[in-house]
């Protein structure tokens, strides 16, 4: 955002820092970093009235700082003594959205407030600060005290709302409260706007009124957006963190709230102080603040288009008159279908009087309408140039505004509102979807969407929709039938599965008193229906190789509720071979079931769907075990693949087979070009990575599905397997063939329950002749081309697992010669060698000399993570292997998996990819100690953590706890399946 010819007084006084603005699609992003809904009523009574102490001296010296630096710069010394004496009364807000609700995402913000009423510890800033749905925010004065700041009010559609705190909280600062002066507001007005912006702690920015009639600006569609009123307009350009920012002439008095900038020029957009002050003076005195609606948009218009429209030249005549300073008047631009407004008024019509009165601005409008909730008022309109007369019933904003909204599975959902109906052009009628979160996600209901049914049922509001949930146990399909607003006029369907295991069910109402959402379980869930048992029969194919491997391949989905492992991509799907028919052993790839925590779902013929369970995670490969029911399929003909184990070799003639998206067959005859060593980049999240692998590849090989290797016979020589792996930012995939051996003796070991040991070392392949350059013996050369007269190569250490014993023998470049005196050239050999064995014996040659080093193996699980905690908003999980393989890190402390926007977790840092090591100087080593060291603090107290990055650089961040919307709880993998519990 660009800045032209401002004055910038950037004032760098004790306040947190800012946070940038965010920038919609459309000319006129606001000016802080969210948008807000609307609010209910103000409280029934009085808000109580406190009186801070005294400020000390030192707040005192650093306002005459203020004006000191003020006055330098300005050069006018009146500004500055009115800068010095309103500077203690300007805050910082960090604003923490809880939840998704309505226009907004859930997410971490910076804007401004300034206080209205020190008394009672009001602060004044716009709507999308004080956010629609649930929020926890503190305020940092001049002096960095901070308070608890709980909201009173969000206005339905203007673009303001008001915070309080306890006055008594402050000890070393005494704000007064500035005065609200929207007659000030005038053309030519020289104003100061006075806050954070982009990104300084105090800025203070330079401007004339230039406009008063502007319209509302346009933050794109399906976001908030103010309307039926003006916006100021002066160049000031302001942008991130000052929204709320109190715009002031030079006696101090508040003239406008700021609220909005353009993109690519340096304007700014204010809103006018009418309705805000109407609102402030009915909090303080403790009355319910009242808002009506005819359900309609109105635009003022210029005369010169009202007689375009059919404006009788007498009714402009009159109008002049009354209002000789005016130059348009209201038009009907939109209204609200299925509201008693519908068939009433129309687009176009040009309203002359309200109640007998000619009304021609806004702030008379919502005067009337505001008084008038539940009430009809006489309208008089000219449509086309003749009268039109009607009684409409004032409708109250409030009702239509959302102020609870129900969450399950991730998902949230809140009553369709105004603001979105508007977008939508559609009646307040259905739920809208906030977050799809993990079950609609992966049911494919995006964002934005409005329920109208479930399982053929209306829905108008959340009590059907959670009238409709409450019958359905986890893991219970229902149907939901929805719009989108690319579309609203037709409507989608979709099968949505049930989640009561990985995610907490509430309903949550909105309090103003208390400034709070008050959380209830919805109703405990009934037992999970009985599976049913389903048949089907597979094609009939003509290729002998289809025929023969059609029986024994599946479509398998996997379904992420949490990024753990470095792993944040949720929704997963690959063919599956299944290995073994009659315990339901079904064999994937890392890519099509990345970890043990998820849902699996296994499809046979694209007809008959059961819920699997993961059964095994190669710890080394990219590899994994699946399990069915083979009883809920019925009398369906699967059958177990035949598993041909052999060596594969460059030229030899092979078939894929596999399944696409759509689940149909697909096959290409081919030949293997090459085997050659798998090389993947390291992760930048520390995903899983494949190594130790001779992986090949295909002449003209298939891109577009994944699946198996086969012979003539249909023998499976090999999986087609999809390998991720991060490019730069991004996530890319390639498919290479892995040999049959591998799945082979990992499918024995599932069966026997037989472990794995590794020497947890990763190597590469370097030429003898290389070697030979630095110091291989003649000896070593001749035994290492005589173990591998075809692939005359070296293993080579390149990296160690951190934390163990191979760690701390072997170092990079040693030359891996010999395991037990074995000769090894190539990766496969060294794995056997080890893999169940306790401890080996390596033969290396490094520098100039052979040397043989006793090396301990390491036992590895299959189990994958097997215990996850949510604490403050972010997940947190024991260190995985991938960390320590690629990064050498040893497993020590309490890795960060990811965290919730939002939470505590976003707003102080608690970044994925760190490990947890100290909690206030309290070692923790693994979960257990740090559950044991956070376990019954209260709400709202405060936990220093020691932290250390990928590369062991350490950091210390101090946490606020927020118990209300982030409580702690457990996930654990049993015998019985993942179960969740709280933890307090």
């Amino acid at each position: 955002m660009r800045c032209a010819r401002l004055l910038w007084l950037s004032l760098l006084l004790s306040i947190a820092p800012l946070c940038e603005a965010l920038e919609p699609p459309t000319a006129s992003p606001r000016a802080a970093v969210q948008q807000t809904v609307p609010a209910q009523q103000g409280p029934s009574a009085p808000l109580p009235v406190q009186s801070p102490p005294t400020p000390p001296p030192v707040a005192a010296q650093q306002n005459a700082q203020v004006a000191q630096q003020a006055a330098a710069v300005e050069g006018n010394p009146d500004w500055a003594v009115t800068l010095e004496r309103i500077a203690s009364s300007v805050v910082s807000i960090d604003v923490d959205s809880t939840r998704a609700f309505d226009t907004e995402w859930n997410s971490t913000a910076q804007a401004t407030g300034f206080v209205v009423d020190a008394e009672r510890g009001l602060i004044l800033t716009n709507r999308h600060v004080v956010t629609p749905g649930p929020v926890t925010a503190e305020a940092t004065f001049l002096n960095r005290e901070e308070v608890q700041l709980y909201p009173v009010y969000r206005d339905p559609v203007h673009d303001f709302g008001l915070y309080r705190y306890d006055p008594s909280k402050l000890h070393f600062i005494k704000p007064k409260a500035l005065t609200l002066y929207p007659e000030g507001a005038q053309i030519g007005r020289e104003i100061r706007v006075v806050g954070n912006n982009a990104g300084e702690q105090l800025s203070i920015l330079a401007g004339t009124l230039a406009r008063l009639d502007r319209d509302a600006p346009e933050y794109g569609i399906a976001k908030y957006n103010d309307f039926n009123t003006f916006y100021l307009q002066a160049a000031s350009g302001t942008s991130g963190g000052s929204s709320g920012s109190p715009v002031i002439d030079i006696r101090g008095r508040v003239v406008a709230l700021n609220a909005g900038g353009a993109n690519g020029n340096a304007s700014s957009f204010y809103l006018p102080l009418g309705r805000v002050r109407r609102a402030l003076e009915l909090i303080q005195g403790g009355k319910p603040v009242t808002r009506g609606t005819l359900y309609s948009v109105f635009n003022y218009t210029p005369y010169d288009e009202l007689k375009r429209l059919g404006l009788d030249p007498a009714t402009e005549a009159s109008v002049r008159r009354s209002f000789p300073q005016y130059t348009g008047m209201l038009v009907v631009t939109e209204v609200l279908p299925g509201s008693p407004s519908e068939n009433v008024l129309q687009p176009g019509d040009i309203l002359v009087k309200v109640n007998g009165h000619y009304v021609t601005q806004f702030e008379p409008l919502d005067d009337v309408v505001d008084s008038n909730v539940g009430q009809q008022i006489q309208l008089d309109l000219e449509r086309g140039g003749k009268p039109v007369s009607a009684r409409l019933p004032v409708g109250d904003l409030h009702a239509i505004t959302p102020s609870a909204y129900a969450e399950f599975g991730d998902v949230v959902l809140n009553n369709l509102s105004y603001q979105q109906a508007r977008h939508y052009n559609v009646p307040v009628r259905g739920v809208y979807v906030a977050n799809p979160g993990y079950v609609f996600a992966a049911a494919g209901v995006p964002r934005g969407a409005v329920i109208t049914m479930m399982d053929s049922q209306r829905v108008d509001n959340l009590t059907d929709l959670e009238q409709h949930i409450a019958q359905l146990g986890d893991g219970d399909r229902t149907t939901v039938r929805f719009i989108t607003i690319d579309d609203p006029n037709g409507s989608q369907l979709r099968s949505v599965r049930m989640d009561r295991r990985w995610f907490p069910a509430h309903h949550c109402e909105r309090d103003d008193r208390e400034g709070l959402w008050d959380c209830k379980d919805l109703a405990p869930s009934p037992a999970p229906r009985p599976l049913k048992v389903s048949s089907t029969e597979f094609p009939k194919y003509k290729d002998p190789r289809l025929e023969a491997l059609a029986p024994s391949l599946a479509m398998v989905t996997f379904d992420m509720p949490y990024s753990v492992s470095g792993i944040t991509e949720r929704n997963y799907h690959g063919t599956g071979l299944v290995v073994d028919a009659q315990r339901g052993l079904v064999v994937v790839d890392r890519n099509t079931v990345p970890v043990a925590v998820g849902d699996v779902t296994v499809t046979f013929a694209g007809t008959v769907q059961v819920p699997g369970r993961v059964v095994y995670i190669h710890p080394q490969h990219n590899l994994a075990v699946v399990a069915y029911d083979p009883k809920l399929i019925g009398t369906t003909p699967v059958r177990s693949a035949r598993l041909a184990p052999q060596a594969l070799m460059a030229g030899e003639s092979v078939w894929v087979v596999g399944l696409g998206a759509d689940s149909e067959m697909r096959s290409r005859d081919t030949e293997i070009a090459s085997i050659d060593p798998l090389e993947l980049p390291l992760s930048r999240t520390m995903r899983f990575r494949d190594s130790n692998l001779e992986a090949v590849q295909l002449v003209n090989p298939p891109l577009d599905f994944d699946g198996v290797l086969s012979d003539k016979a249909g023998n499976v020589l090999g999986l087609w397997s999809s390998f991720a792996y991060e490019s730069g930012r991004e996530i890319a995939q390639d498919n290479r063939g892995v040999p049959i051996d591998l799945v082979a003796d990992m499918l024995e070991r599932v069966r026997t329950e037989r472990p794995l040991h590794s020497l947890e070392a990763e190597f590469a392949v370097q030429p003898i002749a290389n070697a030979r350059e630095i110091g291989l013996s003649d000896e070593w050369a001749k035994k290492l081309s005589e173990q591998n007269p075809t692939q005359r190569q070296v293993l080579t250490a390149v990296r160690m697992v951190g934390g163990t014993p191979a760690a701390k023998v072997l170092q990079q470049g040693d030359l891996v010669l010999a395991i037990d005196g074995r000769v090894v050239t190539r990766f496969r050999e060294v794995e056997r060698a080890v893999a169940d064995k306790d401890e080996v014996k390596v033969t290396v040659w490094r520098g100039n000399a052979e040397q043989t080093l006793p090396i301990r193996t390491v036992e590895l699980p299959g189990a994958d993570i097997d215990r996850l905690v949510e604490w403050a908003g972010a997940t947190l999980q024991a260190p995985h292997r991938a960390m320590s393989a690629q990064r050498g890190i040893p497993p020590v402390g309490v890795y960060v998996g990811y965290f919730a926007y939002g939470s505590p977790a976003t707003r102080y840092g608690l970044y994925p990819g760190r490990r947890i090591v100290e909690v206030d100087g309290i070692p923790t080593p693994d979960l257990d100690a740090f559950l044991a060291a956070v376990t019954g603090r209260p709400d709202r107290s405060s936990v220093r953590l020691k932290t250390i990055t990928w590369n062991n650089a350490p950091e210390v961040i101090t946490l606020k706890l927020d118990k209300h919307y982030w409580p702690a709880y457990e996930l654990t993998n049993t015998a019985g399946g993942w179960e969740r519990k709280a933890l307090e």
